[in-house]
């Protein structure tokens, strides 16, 4: 792999990893929320989430565009805060790659959380373990394979993503140009043989992760 690509794989690797983190610190108090609430609201809320997964990666990266570009209130905010926009950025590409990930990592945490024994969590509350407690030290435990799905599923999709990477970060080397993108411009150049030893790699680091992480998936849950 030449240092092109080995930045922008870099660049993927960090993407990946800090978008998985967020989605972590983000999505688990929504999901609980999900799992527990009686809220007419719930309905509404899982479909906004669940969005990112019926929509074209282009429309998604185009009214990302919009909402943070320096016309918008918040790429304005942003801009006056840190000095630099987030459209075509590292930081608003991960802006875009959390949102667009959203439901790979709420919707398997939400399916753990509710596979939960409500009466122990119930009894745990009797017992006056507070609900923070109470989430970190027995709904967590109990729900982890669930919830390192969602990691994972969020970490491999960010890995492969395309359209929302190109329509919000544009293609800047070591700055918004990932794997995915990389593997395009050599496609369009008709480089091929480039193209193809790092889609190999690709896929070849996929499914590498996704097949320790049922193989751990099975340790955890019982036979």
């Amino acid at each position: 792999m030449d240092e092109g690509y080995a930045t922008a794989a870099w660049l993927t690797f960090k993407l990946a990893s800090l978008t998985a983190a967020v989605l972590l610190a983000l999505g688990l108090p929504l999901s609980y929320w999900l799992a527990t609430t009686r809220c007419r609201a719930r309905v509404l809320v899982e479909a906004i989430v669940a969005l990112p997964i019926v929509l074209p990666p282009t429309v998604i990266g185009f009214y990302l565009l919009m909402a943070l570009g320096p016309r918008s209130p918040v790429g304005r905010s942003f801009e006056s805060l840190f000095g630099h926009r987030l459209p075509f950025s590292f930081s608003g590409l991960l802006v875009g790659s959390v949102l667009f990930n959203l439901p790979f990592a709420v919707r398997p945490f939400t399916s753990a959380f509710a596979g939960v024994d409500l009466r122990l969590v119930e009894a745990s509350w009797c017992l006056g373990v507070s609900r923070a407690r109470t989430l970190s030290r027995l709904l967590l435990p109990l729900a982890w394979p669930g919830v390192l799905t969602g990691l994972v599923l969020a970490f491999a999709h960010t890995v492969g993503e395309f359209g929302v990477v190109l329509m919000l970060g544009g293609n800047i080397p070591g700055e918004t140009r990932t794997l995915s993108v990389a593997i395009y411009d050599d496609v369009q150049s008709l480089n091929y043989t480039s193209a193809n030893h790092a889609a190999l790699w690709l896929m070849a680091f996929s499914f590498g992760v996704l097949c320790a992480v049922y193989g751990l998936q099975r340790r955890v849950l019982p036979l």
